[in-house]
């Protein structure tokens, strides 16, 4: 259960775009002497991050502003002194998607070997579900910064995630669906933990408020490699829905013209932060004009944009979760500091006090969290996507989820947030 409140806070856009970065390590056996950024006093390994993001696959387009995310929180401390006496490495590995699981495997084991202490990732619920056995196992953290499957709350004691889970998003696009005056609304998905987790708590709102699911129930759903969706879109026409939610990645791009083609108004229309993206190149002028979709997080700070940019080496085509997974590598950095270990499990048991979750002082970035805990001192960290304290099943405790409208030019536009509690 959510509870929401209409504020003016910031924007962020899907993104469209596709990066490959090499992944750096070094050997697992050697040690730093601590320093002044390190606390303690005694021999403490180099504090290694891993990243399992897309930087393949039908998430790619969301790889972009996370991997700079981390490298950013990564640099941030360095430019500092680093923890340990030593710098932060970052380990890239890319989780492409669930039709190549193959390859997420292959990178977990890459990390394992590489004595990573945390990995950031995976975008993708589902991906991470495949792996996160493995990684627990392992007794490395695993920290997503895009995580909403309900399937993954309080999963394992080494699983946590900066983004809230489809409670919140589904709450608050359940809640603009009925606003909107929506009574008959028809689902539009595919087979995977994420679309379905979301789907069944949109369906909770929709019909606690007196309306229906009229296509899009449990057995409805399409396979993810599904490319022909012109008898998937009768079918949901012939329930003559006022709305139709799509809850998909890349299928979207074929999904709008067999809808709009079929003389369904866009603006009836609705997405979620998996496809609310910039089609701007792939649809004509005006196809998307006053449809809406939603994407957690808070409006990141344009200083903040602006050095993830610098980070990326150009300007971002989004930075949808950039702000989450900079916040991820930072609580680790933070947790690894308070108590005096590079390992995972040191890591995993500092996360959930350095986010807040014992009170303390407020604190923003690694130089004044990391003077603050120096020092002796408990902090709460000030999240820059604006998530709350890590609550009993590793969840954000609250958080904010985006509302969008496409413009005239296919480009999704920040319009209001809604601020949740789980």
């Amino acid at each position: 259960m959510a509870r929401w409140n209409t504020i003016a806070r910031g924007t962020a856009v899907a993104a469209v775009a596709s990066l490959a970065l090499a992944a750096c390590s070094s050997g697992g056996g050697e040690t730093a002497t601590s320093s002044s950024s390190g606390g303690g006093g005694e021999d403490v390994a180099p504090l290694k991050i891993g990243t399992l993001l897309p930087l393949t696959g039908s998430l790619a387009f969301l790889g972009p502003p996370e991997v700079a995310g981390v490298q950013l929180a990564a640099d941030e401390i360095n430019a500092a002194g680093g923890i340990f006496g030593a710098d932060v490495v970052i380990n890239n590995q890319d989780s492409s998607d669930t039709d190549n699981p193959q390859i997420a495997a292959q990178s977990v084991s890459a990390m394992v070997a590489d004595n990573v202490a945390a990995i950031v990732g995976a975008a993708s619920s589902s991906v991470s579900l495949n792996v996160v056995d493995d990684v627990a196992n392992a007794g490395i953290v695993q920290i997503s910064p895009a995580n909403t499957s309900t399937a993954l709350s309080g999963y394992s004691p080494f699983y946590f995630r900066t983004a809230p889970p489809d409670t919140v998003q589904g709450s608050a696009l359940g809640n603009l669906i009925v606003a909107d005056g929506i009574k008959k609304l028809g689902i539009l998905l595919f087979a995977d933990d994420y679309a379905t987790s979301l789907r069944d708590v949109v369906q909770g709102v929709v019909e606690e408020n007196g309306g229906e699911i009229t296509y899009g129930k449990a057995g409805d759903e399409f396979q993810t490699d599904a490319s022909n969706f012109e008898s998937i879109v009768q079918d949901v026409l012939a329930t003559n829905p006022e709305g139709i939610l799509v809850i998909a990645f890349d299928q979207t791009k074929n999904i709008v013209p067999a809808l709009v083609g079929a003389g369904y108004p866009a603006d009836k229309l609705y997405f979620t932060d998996g496809n609310t993206a910039d089609y701007s190149a792939d649809f004509d002028a005006g196809v998307m004009t006053g449809a809406k979709g939603t994407i957690p997080g808070a409006n990141a700070p344009d200083d903040f944009k602006a050095r993830l940019d610098d980070t990326n080496g150009g300007k971002l085509d989004s930075y949808a979760y950039g702000a989450e997974s900079y916040d991820a590598a930072m609580l680790v950095a933070l947790a690894a500091l308070k108590g005096n270990g590079s390992d995972g499990q040191t890591v995993r048991d500092n996360l959930a006090a350095v986010s807040g979750a014992d009170g303390g002082t407020e604190c923003t970035g690694w130089v004044e969290c990391s003077d603050l805990i120096l020092a002796g001192e408990d902090i709460i960290y000030q999240a820059v996507s604006g998530v709350g304290p890590f609550n009993a099943d590793n969840d954000p405790s609250s958080a904010y989820v985006g509302v969008y409208v496409f413009d005239d030019a296919n480009v999704p536009q920040w319009t209001e947030a809604v601020y949740g509690e789980v």
